[in-house]
C-alpha cells in the first residue's frame, strides 16, 4: 500500500502504525507528528525534566515501531497503546534514577542537629533499632530479605529481582508486603509497651 498517494496525515491512527512497522517513512513522520505533543507531555508529567522526557518520548516511538505487528485493535486504541508504552518507559526511567548521595554531616546541618546524642539519646536509639531487628526478624525469610536489600542495601525492585531470580512483580509485592507487617509490628510495640 503507497501512503503517500492517499494523503498521509488524513489516515487513521491504525494506517500510520501499520505504515510506521512496515517502514513506509512519509507513515512514521505522520504518526509522530500525530503523537509527539501527547507522548512527551506524558513523559515530562511523570519525569519533570524535559531532557528525561524527550528521551522516553523517542524510546516510545522507537518501541512503536519495533513492535507495531504486536498492536491489537480488540485490547484498545493506538493512541492507550501508545500512551501506556510511554507510561511504563517513563516509570521505569524514574526507578532506575538514583538519588545523589549525600556527606552525613550535610544532613545532619540540614535537619540542624550536631549529630552528637547524649547518653539518653543514645538509648532511645539503642532500643529503637533493637525493636526494628525484632520486627525484621518476625518477618516471612523472603520478605525480609526483599525489605534489607531494598531499604538498607539501596537496590530497586529490578534489581532484587534479578539478584533473586523473581519476577519484578514479585520482588515488589515481597517488599511492600515486608513494610506493611513492619509498621503494623512497630505500630504495636509502640502502642504496647
Amino acid at each position: 500500500m503507497d501512503l503517500r498517494s492517499r494523503g498521509v496525515d488524513a489516515l487513521s491512527d491504525e494506517a500510520l502504525l501499520a505504515g510506521l512497522g512496515s517502514g513506509d517513512k512519509a507513515a512514521a513522520a505522520a504518526f509522530v507528528r500525530r503523537f509527539e505533543r501527547r507522548v512527551f507531555g506524558l513523559a515530562l508529567s511523570i519525569v519533570r525534566d524535559s531532557a528525561v522526557a524527550e528521551d522516553v518520548a523517542q524510546e516510545a516511538f522507537t518501541r512503536a515501531w519495533r513492535h507495531a505487528q504486536a498492536y491489537d485493535a480488540r485490547r484498545g486504541s493506538v493512541v492507550t497503546w501508545l500512551l501506556t508504552i510511554t507510561r511504563n518507559l517513563a516509570l521505569d526511567t524514574l526507578r532506575m534514577r538514583r538519588p545523589n548521595a549525600t556527606a552525613p554531616d550535610a544532613l545532619l546541618e540540614l535537619v540542624g542537629t550536631s549529630g552528637e546524642r547524649g547518653p539518653a539519646e543514645e538509648a532511645v536509639a539503642a532500643d529503637e533499632s533493637r525493636d526494628v531487628r525484632a520486627a525484621l526478624a518476625r518477618l516471612p525469610v523472603d520478605q525480609r530479605r526483599a525489605l534489607v536489600l531494598a531499604v538498607f542495601g539501596g537496590r530497586t525492585a529490578k534489581e532484587i529481582a534479578e539478584e533473586e531470580g523473581i519476577p519484578l512483580g514479585t520482588a515488589k509485592t515481597r517488599i511492600r508486603a515486608g513494610l506493611i507487617k513492619l509498621r503494623g509490628t512497630l505500630a504495636n510495640e509502640v502502642l504496647v509497651p
